[in-house]
Protein backbone atom coordinates (compact mmCIF):
# COMPACT_ATOMS: atom_id res chain seq x y z
CA UNK A 1 0.00 0.00 0.00
CA UNK A 2 1.27 3.16 -0.87
CA UNK A 3 2.62 5.49 1.73
CA UNK A 4 1.27 9.11 2.33
CA UNK A 5 3.07 12.81 2.16
CA UNK A 6 6.16 11.93 4.76
CA UNK A 7 8.86 14.13 5.79
CA UNK A 8 12.08 13.99 3.42
CA UNK A 9 14.93 13.30 6.01
CA UNK A 10 18.01 12.05 5.82
CA UNK A 11 18.17 8.20 5.96
CA UNK A 12 20.63 6.83 8.21
CA UNK A 13 24.00 5.74 7.22
CA UNK A 14 24.25 2.86 9.63
CA UNK A 15 20.24 1.33 8.22
CA UNK A 16 20.50 -2.45 8.06
CA UNK A 17 19.77 -4.33 5.46
CA UNK A 18 19.41 -1.48 3.10
CA UNK A 19 18.43 -2.75 -0.55
CA UNK A 20 17.54 -1.50 -3.80
CA UNK A 21 13.63 -0.37 -4.03
CA UNK A 22 11.06 -1.62 -6.67
CA UNK A 23 11.48 1.81 -7.97
CA UNK A 24 14.91 2.36 -8.47
CA UNK A 25 15.15 -1.00 -10.12
CA UNK A 26 12.31 0.59 -12.29
CA UNK A 27 14.28 3.72 -13.21
CA UNK A 28 17.55 1.74 -14.34
CA UNK A 29 15.49 -0.38 -16.66
CA UNK A 30 13.81 2.64 -18.15
CA UNK A 31 17.69 3.91 -18.25
CA UNK A 32 18.50 1.51 -20.43
CA UNK A 33 16.15 2.76 -23.32
CA UNK A 34 18.93 5.93 -23.76
CA UNK A 35 22.03 3.36 -23.50
CA UNK A 36 20.56 0.98 -26.14
CA UNK A 37 19.92 3.91 -28.70
CA UNK A 38 23.26 5.68 -27.96
CA UNK A 39 25.05 2.79 -28.45
CA UNK A 40 23.28 2.01 -31.88
CA UNK A 41 23.88 5.47 -32.72
CA UNK A 42 27.56 4.69 -32.15
CA UNK A 43 27.52 1.70 -34.51
CA UNK A 44 26.12 3.47 -37.51
CA UNK A 45 28.28 6.39 -37.12
CA UNK A 46 31.88 4.23 -36.72
CA UNK A 47 30.34 1.49 -39.65
CA UNK A 48 30.05 4.75 -41.84
CA UNK A 49 33.68 5.99 -41.41
CA UNK A 50 32.66 8.67 -38.78
CA UNK A 51 34.34 6.93 -35.85
CA UNK A 52 35.41 10.53 -34.44
CA UNK A 53 32.08 12.19 -34.44
CA UNK A 54 30.62 9.45 -33.39
CA UNK A 55 32.45 8.42 -30.66
CA UNK A 56 32.55 12.28 -29.76
CA UNK A 57 28.35 12.32 -29.56
CA UNK A 58 28.77 9.32 -27.88
CA UNK A 59 30.59 10.45 -25.07
CA UNK A 60 28.41 13.28 -24.24
CA UNK A 61 25.22 11.70 -24.96
CA UNK A 62 26.15 8.84 -22.47
CA UNK A 63 27.56 11.57 -19.84
CA UNK A 64 24.04 12.77 -19.96
CA UNK A 65 22.54 9.61 -19.41
CA UNK A 66 25.07 8.49 -16.55
CA UNK A 67 24.93 12.10 -14.58
CA UNK A 68 21.60 12.36 -14.62
CA UNK A 69 21.10 8.10 -13.21
CA UNK A 70 23.66 8.88 -10.80
CA UNK A 71 22.51 11.85 -9.68
CA UNK A 72 19.42 10.20 -8.79
CA UNK A 73 21.07 7.33 -6.78
CA UNK A 74 23.17 9.21 -5.04
CA UNK A 75 19.78 11.50 -4.22
CA UNK A 76 17.62 8.34 -3.34
CA UNK A 77 20.39 6.74 -1.07
CA UNK A 78 20.43 9.69 1.58
CA UNK A 79 16.54 10.79 1.35
CA UNK A 80 14.42 8.26 -0.32
CA UNK A 81 10.98 7.93 1.96
CA UNK A 82 8.72 5.90 -0.63
CA UNK A 83 5.72 8.47 -0.47
CA UNK A 84 3.78 8.91 -2.88
CA UNK A 85 5.22 12.24 -3.79
CA UNK A 86 8.65 10.77 -4.17
CA UNK A 87 7.19 8.14 -6.59
CA UNK A 88 5.31 11.13 -8.70
CA UNK A 89 8.80 12.40 -9.19
CA UNK A 90 10.75 10.17 -9.73
CA UNK A 91 8.59 8.77 -12.41
CA UNK A 92 8.04 12.38 -13.83
CA UNK A 93 12.70 11.93 -13.92
CA UNK A 94 11.86 8.29 -15.69
CA UNK A 95 9.85 10.46 -18.58
CA UNK A 96 12.77 12.53 -18.82
CA UNK A 97 14.86 9.88 -19.36
CA UNK A 98 12.38 8.76 -22.22
CA UNK A 99 12.64 11.84 -23.54
CA UNK A 100 16.19 12.32 -23.85
CA UNK A 101 16.61 9.00 -25.36
CA UNK A 102 13.69 9.63 -28.19
CA UNK A 103 16.47 12.78 -29.07
CA UNK A 104 19.53 10.39 -29.26
CA UNK A 105 19.38 9.65 -32.88
CA UNK A 106 18.74 13.45 -33.72
CA UNK A 107 21.84 14.63 -31.74
CA UNK A 108 23.99 12.20 -33.38
CA UNK A 109 22.85 13.02 -37.33
CA UNK A 110 21.84 16.46 -36.73
CA UNK A 111 23.96 17.34 -34.18
CA UNK A 112 20.22 18.73 -32.73
CA UNK A 113 20.52 18.91 -28.98
CA UNK A 114 17.14 19.80 -28.07
CA UNK A 115 15.09 16.95 -27.44
CA UNK A 116 18.03 16.08 -25.63
CA UNK A 117 18.03 19.29 -23.91
CA UNK A 118 13.96 18.81 -23.09
CA UNK A 119 14.83 15.59 -21.73
CA UNK A 120 17.65 16.59 -19.29
CA UNK A 121 14.87 19.74 -18.87
CA UNK A 122 12.64 17.43 -17.27
CA UNK A 123 14.71 15.00 -15.22
CA UNK A 124 16.69 17.95 -13.07
CA UNK A 125 13.90 20.10 -12.56
CA UNK A 126 12.56 17.32 -10.83
CA UNK A 127 15.65 16.68 -9.04
CA UNK A 128 15.43 20.32 -8.04
CA UNK A 129 11.95 20.11 -6.78
CA UNK A 130 13.48 17.02 -4.72
CA UNK A 131 16.51 19.14 -3.23
CA UNK A 132 14.29 21.70 -2.24
CA UNK A 133 11.64 18.94 -0.26
CA UNK A 134 14.76 17.88 1.63
CA UNK A 135 15.94 21.45 2.08
CA UNK A 136 12.61 22.23 3.45
CA UNK A 137 12.23 19.13 6.04
CA UNK A 138 15.92 19.48 7.32
CA UNK A 139 16.20 20.77 11.02
CA UNK A 140 20.11 20.93 10.86
CA UNK A 141 21.30 24.31 9.05
CA UNK A 142 23.93 22.73 7.41
CA UNK A 143 22.45 20.03 5.86
CA UNK A 144 19.84 22.73 4.64
CA UNK A 145 22.86 24.54 3.28
CA UNK A 146 24.08 21.42 1.41
CA UNK A 147 20.13 20.84 0.27
CA UNK A 148 19.91 24.40 -0.97
CA UNK A 149 23.49 24.37 -2.89
CA UNK A 150 22.67 21.40 -4.59
CA UNK A 151 19.57 22.81 -6.01
CA UNK A 152 20.92 25.56 -6.88
CA UNK A 153 23.83 24.20 -8.58
CA UNK A 154 22.01 22.07 -10.61
CA UNK A 155 19.83 24.66 -12.01
CA UNK A 156 22.45 26.40 -12.68
CA UNK A 157 24.26 23.63 -14.70
CA UNK A 158 20.85 23.19 -16.72
CA UNK A 159 20.94 26.77 -17.58
CA UNK A 160 24.32 26.39 -18.90
CA UNK A 161 23.67 23.27 -21.02
CA UNK A 162 21.85 25.97 -23.10
CA UNK A 163 25.13 26.77 -24.55
CA UNK A 164 24.86 23.00 -26.82
CA UNK A 165 22.03 24.68 -28.45
CA UNK A 166 23.17 28.26 -29.17
CA UNK A 167 26.86 27.63 -29.73
CA UNK A 168 28.16 26.52 -33.37
CA UNK A 169 29.09 23.50 -34.15
CA UNK A 170 32.63 23.65 -33.61
CA UNK A 171 32.38 25.19 -30.33
CA UNK A 172 29.68 22.45 -28.78
CA UNK A 173 32.36 20.35 -27.96
CA UNK A 174 34.42 22.84 -25.54
CA UNK A 175 30.72 23.81 -23.79
CA UNK A 176 30.17 20.19 -23.26
CA UNK A 177 33.69 20.16 -21.59
CA UNK A 178 33.01 23.35 -18.93
CA UNK A 179 29.61 22.16 -18.48
CA UNK A 180 30.55 18.70 -17.92
CA UNK A 181 33.46 19.89 -15.43
CA UNK A 182 31.01 22.44 -13.64
CA UNK A 183 28.33 19.58 -13.08
CA UNK A 184 31.08 17.55 -11.38
CA UNK A 185 31.72 20.46 -8.65
CA UNK A 186 28.66 20.59 -7.68
CA UNK A 187 29.05 17.72 -5.35
CA UNK A 188 32.15 18.67 -4.41
CA UNK A 189 30.80 22.02 -3.15
CA UNK A 190 27.77 21.03 -1.74
CA UNK A 191 29.10 18.82 0.68
CA UNK A 192 31.71 20.70 2.00
CA UNK A 193 29.27 22.61 4.65
CA UNK A 194 27.60 18.84 5.20
CA UNK A 195 28.18 15.20 3.51
CA UNK A 196 24.68 14.06 2.66
CA UNK A 197 23.81 10.61 4.52
CA UNK A 198 24.44 8.10 1.17
CA UNK A 199 24.36 4.56 2.53
CA UNK A 200 27.67 2.73 1.35
CA UNK A 201 25.95 -0.93 0.65
CA UNK A 202 22.96 0.53 -0.74
CA UNK A 203 25.30 2.88 -3.63
CA UNK A 204 27.50 -0.22 -4.01
CA UNK A 205 24.83 -2.33 -4.89
CA UNK A 206 22.88 0.02 -7.22
CA UNK A 207 26.22 1.29 -8.96
CA UNK A 208 26.62 -2.75 -8.95
CA UNK A 209 22.65 -3.42 -10.95
CA UNK A 210 23.26 -0.55 -13.55
CA UNK A 211 26.69 -2.23 -14.53
CA UNK A 212 24.83 -5.68 -15.12
CA UNK A 213 21.60 -3.65 -16.59
CA UNK A 214 24.18 -2.65 -19.05
CA UNK A 215 26.27 -5.54 -19.80
CA UNK A 216 22.51 -7.07 -20.48
CA UNK A 217 21.97 -4.45 -23.29
CA UNK A 218 25.57 -5.61 -24.36
CA UNK A 219 24.90 -9.32 -24.86
CA UNK A 220 21.43 -8.06 -26.02
CA UNK A 221 22.96 -5.91 -28.91
CA UNK A 222 25.50 -8.69 -29.82
CA UNK A 223 23.00 -11.50 -30.01
CA UNK A 224 20.44 -9.79 -32.56
CA UNK A 225 23.48 -8.31 -34.43
CA UNK A 226 24.65 -12.12 -34.63
CA UNK A 227 20.94 -13.23 -35.11
CA UNK A 228 21.07 -11.05 -38.44
CA UNK A 229 24.17 -11.86 -39.69
CA UNK A 230 23.08 -15.37 -39.89
CA UNK A 231 20.06 -15.23 -41.33
CA UNK A 232 20.59 -12.63 -43.90
CA UNK A 233 24.23 -13.26 -44.90
CA UNK A 234 24.66 -16.97 -44.13
CA UNK A 235 27.78 -16.12 -42.51
CA UNK A 236 27.90 -18.21 -39.44
CA UNK A 237 32.15 -19.23 -40.06
CA UNK A 238 32.66 -15.62 -39.89
CA UNK A 239 30.24 -14.87 -36.80
CA UNK A 240 30.91 -17.57 -34.64
CA UNK A 241 34.38 -16.98 -33.76
CA UNK A 242 33.11 -13.14 -32.83
CA UNK A 243 30.19 -14.37 -30.71
CA UNK A 244 32.16 -16.81 -28.83
CA UNK A 245 34.64 -14.17 -27.62
CA UNK A 246 32.04 -12.01 -26.98
CA UNK A 247 30.25 -14.03 -24.41
CA UNK A 248 33.58 -14.56 -22.92
CA UNK A 249 34.44 -10.92 -22.60
CA UNK A 250 30.84 -10.27 -20.63
CA UNK A 251 31.37 -13.37 -18.39
CA UNK A 252 34.41 -11.89 -17.79
CA UNK A 253 33.51 -8.40 -17.01
CA UNK A 254 31.09 -9.49 -14.75
CA UNK A 255 32.98 -11.73 -12.65
CA UNK A 256 36.05 -9.49 -12.33
CA UNK A 257 33.82 -5.91 -11.51
CA UNK A 258 31.62 -7.91 -8.80
CA UNK A 259 34.94 -10.28 -7.49
CA UNK A 260 35.29 -7.74 -4.93
CA UNK A 261 33.57 -6.26 -2.68
CA UNK A 262 33.13 -2.29 -3.53
CA UNK A 263 31.62 -1.17 -0.65
CA UNK A 264 34.49 -1.68 1.38
CA UNK A 265 36.02 0.96 -0.47
CA UNK A 266 33.38 3.54 0.44
CA UNK A 267 34.43 4.88 3.83
CA UNK A 268 34.47 9.03 2.84
CA UNK A 269 32.89 11.56 0.72
CA UNK A 270 36.13 11.23 -1.42
CA UNK A 271 36.50 7.87 -1.66
CA UNK A 272 33.17 7.52 -3.17
CA UNK A 273 32.87 10.79 -5.27
CA UNK A 274 36.42 9.03 -7.06
CA UNK A 275 34.76 5.60 -7.14
CA UNK A 276 31.21 6.96 -8.23
CA UNK A 277 32.88 9.77 -11.04
CA UNK A 278 34.98 7.10 -12.02
CA UNK A 279 32.20 4.72 -13.42
CA UNK A 280 31.45 6.91 -15.84
CA UNK A 281 34.13 5.45 -18.23
CA UNK A 282 33.53 1.86 -16.27
CA UNK A 283 30.06 2.16 -17.55
CA UNK A 284 30.93 3.62 -20.99
CA UNK A 285 33.18 1.22 -21.71
CA UNK A 286 30.85 -1.56 -20.92
CA UNK A 287 28.38 0.00 -22.93
CA UNK A 288 30.74 0.48 -26.01
CA UNK A 289 32.14 -3.34 -25.88
CA UNK A 290 28.23 -4.12 -26.95
CA UNK A 291 28.59 -1.62 -29.82
CA UNK A 292 32.04 -2.70 -31.05
CA UNK A 293 30.77 -6.67 -30.59
CA UNK A 294 28.19 -5.03 -33.23
CA UNK A 295 30.41 -3.24 -35.42
CA UNK A 296 32.35 -6.60 -35.82
CA UNK A 297 29.51 -8.24 -36.58
CA UNK A 298 28.88 -6.00 -39.70
CA UNK A 299 32.46 -5.90 -40.49
CA UNK A 300 32.76 -9.26 -41.06
CA UNK A 301 29.70 -9.95 -43.17
CA UNK A 302 30.61 -7.08 -45.38
CA UNK A 303 28.09 -3.74 -43.82
CA UNK A 304 30.17 -1.85 -42.14
CA UNK A 305 32.55 0.45 -43.95
CA UNK A 306 35.61 0.05 -41.71
CA UNK A 307 38.77 -2.82 -42.13
CA UNK A 308 39.12 -5.76 -39.77
CA UNK A 309 41.78 -4.13 -37.47
CA UNK A 310 39.15 -0.89 -36.66
CA UNK A 311 36.48 -3.19 -35.99
CA UNK A 312 38.59 -5.59 -33.82
CA UNK A 313 39.64 -2.22 -31.72
CA UNK A 314 36.01 -1.32 -31.40
CA UNK A 315 36.04 -4.26 -29.47
CA UNK A 316 39.63 -4.46 -27.73
CA UNK A 317 39.85 -1.14 -26.62
CA UNK A 318 36.71 -0.50 -24.61
CA UNK A 319 37.31 -4.21 -22.74
CA UNK A 320 40.55 -3.45 -22.09
CA UNK A 321 39.69 0.03 -20.85
CA UNK A 322 37.11 -2.23 -18.30
CA UNK A 323 39.39 -4.09 -16.66
CA UNK A 324 42.25 -1.56 -16.17
CA UNK A 325 39.90 0.92 -14.92
CA UNK A 326 37.64 -1.96 -12.58
CA UNK A 327 41.44 -2.65 -11.19
CA UNK A 328 42.47 1.09 -10.98
CA UNK A 329 39.23 1.88 -8.89
CA UNK A 330 38.56 -0.88 -6.33
CA UNK A 331 40.26 -4.39 -7.44
CA UNK A 332 43.82 -3.28 -6.60
CA UNK A 333 43.07 -2.52 -2.95
CA UNK A 334 42.32 -6.22 -2.38
CA UNK A 335 45.24 -7.15 -4.32
CA UNK A 336 48.30 -9.36 -2.86
CA UNK A 337 51.38 -9.29 -3.95
CA UNK A 338 52.87 -8.44 -8.27
CA UNK A 339 51.28 -11.27 -9.53
CA UNK A 340 48.19 -10.36 -8.15
CA UNK A 341 48.24 -6.75 -9.28
CA UNK A 342 49.63 -7.44 -12.36
CA UNK A 343 46.77 -9.47 -13.45
CA UNK A 344 44.26 -7.21 -15.11
CA UNK A 345 46.75 -4.75 -16.00
CA UNK A 346 48.58 -7.72 -18.51
CA UNK A 347 45.11 -8.57 -19.80
CA UNK A 348 44.35 -5.26 -20.32
CA UNK A 349 47.58 -4.80 -22.76
CA UNK A 350 47.22 -8.50 -24.28
CA UNK A 351 43.67 -7.42 -25.13
CA UNK A 352 44.51 -4.86 -26.40
CA UNK A 353 47.19 -6.57 -28.42
CA UNK A 354 44.27 -8.95 -29.94
CA UNK A 355 42.94 -5.91 -32.29
CA UNK A 356 46.11 -7.28 -34.61
CA UNK A 357 44.80 -10.91 -34.85
CA UNK A 358 42.68 -10.26 -37.94
CA UNK A 359 38.94 -12.40 -37.77
CA UNK A 360 40.13 -14.10 -34.21
CA UNK A 361 40.55 -10.87 -32.44
CA UNK A 362 37.39 -10.72 -30.59
CA UNK A 363 37.82 -14.33 -29.94
CA UNK A 364 41.39 -13.97 -28.60
CA UNK A 365 40.33 -11.01 -26.89
CA UNK A 366 37.55 -13.25 -24.55
CA UNK A 367 40.50 -16.38 -24.00
CA UNK A 368 42.76 -13.81 -22.33
CA UNK A 369 39.95 -12.26 -20.61
CA UNK A 370 39.00 -15.73 -19.32
CA UNK A 371 42.28 -16.63 -18.81
CA UNK A 372 42.91 -13.57 -16.43
CA UNK A 373 39.43 -14.86 -14.45
CA UNK A 374 41.17 -18.14 -13.91
CA UNK A 375 44.36 -16.95 -12.97
CA UNK A 376 43.26 -14.49 -10.93
CA UNK A 377 40.89 -16.98 -9.10
CA UNK A 378 43.94 -19.65 -9.04
CA UNK A 379 46.54 -16.90 -7.31
CA UNK A 380 43.85 -16.33 -4.67
CA UNK A 381 43.25 -20.08 -3.68
CA UNK A 382 46.63 -20.31 -2.90
CA UNK A 383 46.65 -17.28 -0.95
CA UNK A 384 43.76 -17.54 1.21
CA UNK A 385 44.18 -13.79 2.80
CA UNK A 386 42.77 -12.78 -0.43
CA UNK A 387 40.04 -14.99 -0.57
CA UNK A 388 36.94 -13.08 -2.68
CA UNK A 389 39.17 -11.00 -4.47
CA UNK A 390 39.96 -13.52 -7.30
CA UNK A 391 40.35 -12.08 -10.69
Amino acid sequence: MTRPLLPLTARSREEAHRAATPLELFFDLCFVVAVAQAGAELVHAVAEGHGGTGIANYAMVFFAIWWAWMNFSWFASAYDNDDVLYRVVTLVQIAGVLILAAGVSRAFEEHDFLVVYLGYLVMRLALVFQWTRAAHHATDPAERTMCHRYAGGVLLCQVGWLGLLLAPGAARPWVFLVMALAELSVPLYAERVAPSAWHAHHIAERYGLFTIIVLGETVAAATVAVKSGIVENDALDELLPIAAGGLLLVFAAWWIYFVVPAHDRLTSSRQAFLWGYGHYLILMSAAAIGAGLEIAVEQAVGEAHVSTLSASAAVTIPSALFLLLVWLLHARYFKVGTAQQLVLPVAALAILMCSFAGRWAVLAAGLVAAAAVATGVTLTARNPATRGAGA
